[in-house]
């Protein structure tokens, strides 16, 4: 069986895709530049592109979007109702603000939270336009934009009658079918606390994978003090919580994107009633111990590294 392989830089990560089939070669060529198609539309640092000019505009008028950047918002506001504000797009003056890891004054984290939250993001899908209700506002797609691209990507393989590939947006993983030779892939998880190590491994297949957490961003501070790159939209701080990673898998790999922070925002307990929103769609919980908990739909799928104990949730 033919295959192709493509790997390059967007989305500010290394993507790349392994592609089988007699069009392969063609598909991986199609699938890369959908990724930078999506990109020029999607990254808050491309001053043409929509999600700039949504925020430029902000406290103005509407601003016309692209069919994708309108399913984007809606996937990330949709995700923001589901998951009680633990996943919110809108939390761009919160990241500005914690980007270097110093802890800001009280009083602008206060600023930044009225700046935050869906309420103030207008979306009308049939007009295609957008608003943002007071200067200062921000969307930011970077816990969902790769997700989406991800699943774009796939629907670009199919339309090449692709029946097998992997794609990998730096760490955020979509499978197409299963391996060539009909064997699930496999999927490894980082260990949190060990570099070039993993947890575990998932079998899966037509899936996305994605996973959450501090083990690869969390950023020291000049109080020498370690604090979480994924802010709480909440309370405006980093999160705190007890939990090392978490790693969503789902048909959906926006969802899968979007869901991995919520949950990593919202702690296991409340986490679970969160994914009750979403059919078929399972998790996989590390904590600061290193015990892993599954969701049920993983028990069968997940091999654990020796030494790692396994909890069913």
């Amino acid at each position: 069986m033919r295959s192709a392989h493509r790997s390059f830089f967007g989305m500010n990560t290394v993507v790349s895709h392994t592609v089988y089939g007699g069009r392969a070669e063609r598909a991986a060529a199609a699938a890369q530049q959908e990724a930078q198609r999506l990109e020029g539309l999607f990254s808050r640092f491309i001053p043409a592109s929509d999600i700039s000019r949504l925020n430029k505009a902000a406290g103005g008028g509407e601003v016309k979007l692209s069919p994708e950047t309108c399913d984007v918002l809606a996937a990330g506001l949709a995700c923001s109702r589901n998951t009680g504000g633990c996943f919110d797009i809108t939390v761009g003056p919160l990241v500005r603000l914690w980007k270097d890891g110093e802890p800001p004054a009280e009083w602008e984290i206060a600023a930044a939270r009225e700046l935050t939250g869906i309420v103030s993001l207008s979306l009308d899908r049939r007009r295609r336009t957008a608003s943002l209700a007071k200067a200062g506002q921000g969307v930011d797609l970077g816990g969902i934009g790769k997700g989406y691209a991800a699943d774009r990507i796939l629907s670009v393989f199919r339309k090449y009658r692709v029946t097998s590939a992997f794609a990998d947006f730096g760490g955020n993983i979509a499978v197409l079918g299963s391996k060539p030779d009909g064997t699930p892939w496999q999927v490894g998880i980082r260990h949190p606390k060990r570099e070039n190590a993993l947890i575990g491994v998932l079998s899966v297949a037509d899936r996305s994978v994605v996973t959450s957490g501090d083990d690869q961003r969390a950023v020291r501070g000049a109080d020498g003090e370690i604090r979480s790159h994924i802010i709480d939209p909440r309370t405006g701080m980093p999160v705190q919580g007890g939990l090392c990673s978490v790693t969503v898998v789902s048909p959906s790999s926006t969802t899968a994107d979007a869901l991995a922070t919520a949950l990593f925002t919202a702690g296991i307990e409340e986490g679970l009633r969160f994914l009750g929103n979403y059919s078929g769609t399972e998790a996989l919980f590390v904590d600061r111990e290193l015990s892993v908990f599954l969701t049920p739909g993983l028990a069968g799928g997940f091999r654990a590294a020796e030494g790692i104990k396994t909890h069913i949730v």
